[in-house]
């Protein structure tokens, strides 16, 4: 079997990797219709997805989740243990507020909707993933799902996402999830897809 690349290789995140981090996921996102409805000026998208992906990291997953990134890609995970912590306090919300602008109520629905359809079984949970569009197709993405969803398999645990993008869920579908619901977000927002994957058992196991 051929040797994966050391780019492609996850490390693990830190709050050093935060600069490179938000740039990479504001690449990743810029397309994505639920990031583009949050921030919908093109002159200034770019720099507010910077910010919001760069505060998530600092102020949330970075404090209760898992967080890896490649090269040219970054996944953010929260586990069975890490969830309520994983709740953002006061002063991330006040700066996710700051960011936002007046598009914040909207996002504030939107999270409460999807935490309304959200499960309720103890599981592992991909909070965000994303590659650099100059290097999709060359697996960074992968690799960092593969290492993700082998911590749930390993501890025989779903994993559940949501989507806002059709053309990813083929790509997630290839992993083994499946389409458990789809919401429509409050507000007239793009539809959001309820991803999950049941727990699989190494091969020759």
């Amino acid at each position: 079997m051929a040797r994966m690349p050391i780019k492609h290789t996850p490390r693990p995140t830190t709050a050093h990797d935060a600069p490179f981090v938000g740039r990479t996921l504001a690449a990743a996102f810029d397309d994505d219709p639920m990031m583009r409805w949050f921030f919908p000026g093109d002159a200034t998208r770019g720099s507010g997805l910077t910010r919001y992906f760069t505060t998530l990291l600092t102020r949330q997953y970075g404090r209760h989740g898992v967080c890896e990134h490649t090269d040219a890609a970054a996944a953010f995970w929260v586990p069975p243990e890490g969830q309520e912590k994983a709740v953002p306090d006061e002063e991330t919300v006040r700066q996710l507020q700051e960011i936002l602008g007046d598009r914040a109520p909207l996002f504030r629905d939107a999270v409460q909707a999807a935490a309304e359809h959200g499960p309720r079984e103890p599981h592992w949970y991909l909070a965000v993933i994303g590659a650099d569009p100059a290097a999709r197709g060359q697996g960074h993405g992968a690799a960092l799902l593969r290492a993700g969803l082998a911590r749930a398999d390993a501890a025989r645990l779903p994993v559940w996402l949501e989507s806002s993008k059709p053309s990813n869920l083929p790509f997630y579908e290839h992993f083994g999830f499946a389409v458990r619901a789809e919401l429509r977000l409050p507000g007239g927002g793009p539809p959001l897809w309820a991803m999950r994957r049941d727990p699989q058992r190494p091969a020759g196991t």
